[in-house]
């Protein structure tokens, strides 16, 4: 079955949808789901200060994955870095070390070693970029040099990742449901049916990339959008009352 979602003034195609009805009840509030808004004034704009400074590192997917798999993790980079996104979109803890706990925690993970330190430092460097004026988040997946397919289960992989640390982030912070923002419901709701993307095989090249494209920038403006109506008031009580609200 294929489906059709919204994205700037154009429509997609996703070739497999999810059960909607199967969604919590706070997913399925229907709403316009619009371009990144302008960030308000950030609370904690030196958050991550002293954890990184200077140019920001470059993330090498396939030393990650080669990472992952001398770890015997069969867990994608980028479904890793969906669920750091979700953490941060939901208000989880900015601290590094909070990030990995999270993220061990929602994908059932015993990540440690250089592994572990890259994914902190990965989970600092995606803060930054979703407070970031210019909007310079990116999601980190495959290059174009790699096969659509390879691109496209990374991309549901990464919608995965989201959902679930996303998830996480609400249940340990004690945030109620029904509190999440009817704009996050909606995009919640679209990146649990893209989440379910495979690549159809009979469409032409072109189509396919282009839908590929328009569903990254979607991705992309989805996260960005869900961190300004979650991430930010999250964040700001996480500096005012530390100690309260943690990841653990």
């Amino acid at each position: 079955m294929s489906v059709t979602i919204e994205l700037a003034c154009r429509k997609v195609n996703v070739t497999k949808l999810i059960d909607i009805n199967s969604l919590p009840g706070f997913l399925q509030q229907p709403v316009e789901v619009g371009r990144a808004r302008q960030p308000p004034v950030r609370p904690g704009e030196q958050l991550m200060s002293g954890f990184l400074e200077g140019e920001l590192p470059v993330f090498d997917i396939d030393e990650m994955a080669d990472h992952l798999l001398e770890q015997g993790v069969s867990t994608p980079p980028s479904e890793l870095h969906g669920c750091l996104c979700g953490l941060l979109a939901a208000g989880g803890a900015p601290e590094a070390e909070a990030g990995l706990a999270g993220l061990n925690q929602a994908l059932d993970l015993d990540l440690h070693g250089e592994l572990a330190a890259q994914l902190m430092e990965l989970y600092a460097v995606t803060a930054l970029s979703l407070q970031d004026d210019e909007f310079d988040f990116l999601p980190l997946l495959p290059d174009d040099s790699s096969e659509l397919h390879e691109r496209t289960i990374a991309l549901a992989a990464w919608c995965r990742g989201f959902l679930a640390g996303y998830a996480r982030a609400v249940a340990m912070t004690g945030r109620q449901q029904d509190s999440v923002a009817a704009d996050s419901g909606e995009i919640l709701r679209d990146l649990a049916i893209i989440a379910q993307a495979e690549l159809d095989e009979e469409a032409e090249e072109e189509e396919s990339e282009n839908s590929y494209a328009e569903l990254v920038e979607y991705i992309r403006v989805a996260a960005l959008n869900t961190y300004m109506d979650t991430g930010l008031a999250g964040a700001a009580d996480q500096v005012m009352r530390p100690g309260e609200r943690q990841l653990h």
